[in-house]
C-alpha cells in the first residue's frame, strides 16, 4: 500500500491488528469514539465479551502493556491466559511461533503478543486461525500505543491534526515514535519536530513517510530548548538499553535529554506532554505535578482503545453504542 492510499475497508471482526496501516481512517476514528463511550459507560459494558478468553503472549518484559490488554478483556467480562517471557513457554524448549499461535487458537477467541523480533506478530497472524493483535514487535510497530496517543491527543485538543508535535529522544529505536508519525501522517496537517542526537536521529523510511504527505512537514534539531516554546504536544522517550550492543554508547547517550520544570516553563500553557512509559529519568518527577503532563493518562487511554479493539476484532457488540456517523467525522 502507499503511503498515501488508504485500505480498503473490511470489518474488523475476526481480522489481526499488525499494523495501523490495515485499518481505514473512519476505523481509527470509530475505536476513538468507542473508547470514549467505554469510558463514560463502564458498567454498562462489563459484560460485553462475556465467556471470551484473551491469550497475552508476551516474549519480552511488560507490565503496561501486558496489564493493560488483560484489564481490558477482564472489564469487558472474558478471561485471560498468557505467559510474561520466553523463558516461560515452550519457545524455551524450540518450539516456532507458528506452531505456538496453532496450538493456542484452539484455547482463545483472540491473542495480544509482543515479540523482541520485528515481523513476529506477523508470522504470529498468518498462523492463527484467531485474530492477533500486536502488541509491539522489536524497534517496528507498535499499534495500539498509537492508539492509545491518538485518544490522549483527542482528549486534550479535540483533534488529532493541525498540532505542532515534538518527538524527543531516542526517534532511530523508539517503536512507539515510528507507529505515531505514520498514522499521524494519513491523518495530515501535522508539523512534526524531531528532536534526537544524530545517533538516534529517526529513520529514512519515516522520514520518507513525511515527506510523502503533502500536509505534514518536519524538521530535526538537536535542541530541545530551542523548539519546546513551538509544540503543541512534547513526545517524550526513553533511551532504550535493551536496543543497545554497546553499553558505553547507552550510557554516553541516556542522559541526552531531561525534560525539568524549568525547561517546561519555556512551553505553552496547553502543551502536553506525552511518554509511552516506562521513563527512566526523562522526565523529573516534578513535572507529574504539571497539568501539561498527559502520561498517566495515556495509561487508561490505552486500557480504553484495547477495549474498543478487543471487543471489535471478536465481533461483540457493546451495549447501547452507536456509531460515530460517517458525516460527523472530520475531514
Amino acid at each position: 500500500m502507499s503511503v498515501t492510499e488508504e485500505p480498503a475497508e473490511t470489518p474488523l471482526v475476526g481480522q489481526s491488528v499488525i499494523t495501523l496501516d490495515t485499518l481505514s481512517i473512519s476505523q481509527i476514528r470509530d475505536l476513538l469514539h468507542k473508547a470514549a463511550y467505554i469510558d463514560a459507560n463502564r458498567k454498562r459494558v462489563a459484560h460485553t465479551c462475556d465467556g471470551r478468553v484473551l491469550a497475552t503472549l508476551f516474549y519480552e518484559p511488560s507490565t503496561r502493556t501486558r496489564l493493560s490488554f488483560e484489564t481490558a478483556m477482564l472489564r469487558l467480562g472474558g478471561q485471560v491466559i498468557g505467559f510474561a517471557g520466553a523463558q516461560l513457554a515452550s519457545v524455551s524448549k524450540g518450539e516456532s511461533i507458528a506452531d505456538t499461535l496453532k496450538t493456542v487458537s484452539n484455547y482463545v477467541d483472540v491473542v495480544a503478543i509482543r515479540h523482541p523480533k520485528e515481523g513476529a506478530a506477523l508470522v504470529a497472524s498468518r498462523a492463527a486461525s484467531v485474530p492477533v493483535i500486536n502488541a509491539g514487535d522489536g524497534g517496528h510497530m507498535h499499534p495500539t500505543q498509537t492508539l492509545a496517543d491518538l485518544a490522549t491527543l483527542q482528549s486534550r485538543f479535540g483533534r488529532v491534526t493541525d498540532l505542532t508535535i515534538g518527538l524527543c529522544g531516542d526517534l532511530t529505536f523508539g517503536r512507539t515514535v515510528h507507529s505515531l508519525i505514520e498514522t499521524l501522517c494519513r491523518f495530515g496537517n501535522v508539523r512534526f519536530v524531531l528532536i534526537s542526537p544524530d545517533e538516534l536521529k529517526t529513520p529514512r523510511y519515516v522520514i520518507d513517510r513525511i515527506k510523502a504527505t503533502p500536509s505534514c512537514s518536519y524538521v530535526e534539531v538537536k535542541d530541545l530548548v530551542s523548539v519546546i516554546g513551538d509544540l503543541d504536544v512534547l513526545y517524550m522517550t526513553r533511551v532504550q538499553q535493551e536496543r543497545f550492543f554497546n553499553e558505553d554508547d547507552y550510557l554516553r547517550l541516556r542522559d541526552t535529554y531531561i525534560l525539568d520544570e524549568d525547561k517546561l516553563s519555556k512551553a505553552k500553557p496547553s502543551m502536553a506532554v506525552l511518554h509511552p512509559l516506562p521513563r527512566i529519568n526523562e522526565i523529573a518527577v516534578e513535572v507529574d505535578a504539571d497539568p501539561r503532563a498527559a502520561y498517566f493518562e495515556q495509561v487508561k487511554n490505552g486500557m480504553l482503545m484495547r477495549m474498543a479493539l478487543e471487543s471489535s476484532v471478536v465481533g461483540d457488540q457493546l451495549p447501547g453504542y452507536e456509531p460515530l456517523d460517517p458525516k460527523e467525522v472530520q475531514a
